[in-house]
């Protein structure tokens, strides 16, 4: 398909999305969120629990890099500071910056995109609230994990309290590491940049950005390898539901405007016989 095809596919697309329905949409979602994540703390005994368990299952198997890659970025400051940068900020900048440029560039793809990222977030409350995990650097001393974010926080807006600015860390519920979105949303992104990107930076990037930041969650001690293999899961299962549900809630836009021009009809054609029976 021609440049111009793709162009003037894309602008349909775009022409039948409509931004003043599509922003207050992510924004309500997002802070249905927010709002539920806060609300699922979970208890600090149970989150404890959970996260040991699942440190223990990992050594179990001999699958547990959380220590190495702990060390190597608190033992480094050129790789732990902007390791907490970029837990602390590309999470919440790189994912709308992709729904922005899909909704601009890929328009064609942008319901589908988006539906899956919603329904992907939303399972991952429910794993919240199921499973309140704490992260390794929550864990006792006698566990070996160093919280970086605590270690370099006068480098940046965060304090102790995760990647919250410093004060708003009851804002952010610190037992919510299973599964891990971050890594879950850069997947997506990721995914998103290397199918549809046409340049070699861009599909670059859709391969680097995933890949960044499970070394990053691992580093920081905000996450086990676990909850990486649980959002990369959330996602699966996501990209599995979105299709179908776009369908149902067509079927049922269908059906409803079927059923208004069915009332409609029928109350001209009641007007109408009124107004013969007027005449007569």
């Amino acid at each position: 398909m021609s440049t111009s095809a793709t162009a003037i596919r894309t602008a349909a697309h775009r022409d039948r999305l409509r931004w003043w329905t599509e922003l207050p949409l992510l924004a309500v979602v997002y802070a249905f969120y927010s709002g539920i994540r806060l609300l699922i703390r979970g208890e600090a005994g149970d989150a404890v629990r959970n996260g040991v368990g699942i440190l223990h299952a990992e050594q179990l198997a001999h699958l547990d890099p959380e220590h190495w890659f702990n060390r190597l970025f608190s033992n480094h400051a050129l790789l732990g500071i902007p390791a907490d940068f970029a837990y602390a900020s590309l999470h919440y900048v790189i994912t709308p910056a992709v729904l922005v440029w899909l909704w601009r560039r890929h328009a064609e793809h942008y319901r589908t995109a988006r539906t899956w990222l919603m329904i992907s977030t939303l399972i991952g409350l429910v794993g919240f609230a199921v499973l309140p995990t704490a992260p390794p650097r929550l864990l006792s001393g006698g566990h070996g994990f160093i919280d970086t974010m605590a270690r370099y926080s006068s480098y940046g807006w965060w304090g102790t309290d995760a990647s919250a600015p410093r004060g708003l860390g009851h804002l952010t519920n610190e037992y919510a590491a299973m599964p891990s979105l971050h890594v879950g949303w850069s997947l997506w992104c990721g995914l998103i940049l290397f199918r549809l990107g046409r340049h070699w930076p861009v599909r670059t990037l859709g391969i680097a950005y995933p890949v960044v930041t499970t070394l990053v969650v691992l580093g920081t001690a905000n996450h086990y390898l676990m909850d990486t293999a649980a959002g990369v899961m959330v996602m699966g299962i996501g990209f599995a539901l979105a299709e179908p549900a776009l369908r149902v809630v067509g079927a049922r836009s269908v059906r409803g405007h079927a059923g208004r021009r069915a009332v409609l009809a029928s109350t001209q054609g009641m007007a109408e016989s009124a107004a013969r029976e007027s005449r007569l």
